[in-house]
């Protein structure tokens, strides 16, 4: 899966109505809405919208026939293997109707046209666990955690005998971590993952 980089927009004009649509990334619904709420503008006929969180998704016709506006623009998210986004076309009617095909094809064409104006990042799924380790091995371990790629200390508690980390990595990378802080350590060291 990926998502965008960064907000991006593109406008178009369709029989006289003009078709604005903006995209971001987002990491919750309530950034979804955030974002749905600054980009929207009172001014125009219509802001439709959608936005897809993993599993989680929404969206809205906001007065246009209904699954004329917010489907075809989930739709064009989730075509182009898009997550963490959310995306408003606004519309700012010009006087000549579309009809319910040219809704459709105006609401998802302005989305996926302005999906497709954005760079695009992978999304990495991140797991958090921790290792804990003796003070022996501590600074060692910390400079080869920080090698692994994605890979983050997030936290450090200390104790008598040594310390527990704090770690976020990829999935894919746990093993890694696993087997790096086996060896460090010599198989003393405590790993654990949820």
């Amino acid at each position: 899966m990926f998502t965008l980089r960064a907000t991006v927009s593109f406008s178009q004009e369709i029989k006289k109505s003009k078709f604005l649509g903006q995209a971001a990334p987002v990491a919750s619904e309530d950034e979804a809405r955030a974002f749905l709420s600054a980009h929207s503008d009172v001014s125009a006929n219509h802001n439709c919208w959608a936005w897809r969180i993993g599993q989680a998704y929404r969206f809205s016709d906001d007065g246009e026939p209904k699954g004329t506006a917010g489907k075809p623009m989930l739709q064009a998210i989730d075509g182009q293997g898009l997550d963490n986004v959310a995306v408003v076309v606004t519309r700012w009617f010009g006087g000549i109707l579309l009809g319910s095909g040219g809704l459709m094809r105006a609401y998802g064409g302005t989305a996926a046209s302005c999906l497709r104006e954005g760079e695009k990042i992978e999304v990495i799924s991140l797991s958090i666990g921790t290792v804990t380790c003796g003070f022996s091995d501590l600074a060692l371990m910390k400079a080869r955690l920080g090698a692994l790629p994605d890979t983050e200390i997030v936290g450090e508690e200390f104790f008598d005998s040594g310390a527990r980390l704090t770690v976020r990595t990829p999935a894919e990378t746990i093993a890694a971590v696993e087997t790096l802080a086996t060896d460090i350590s010599r198989g003393k060291a405590l790993v654990k993952f949820d």
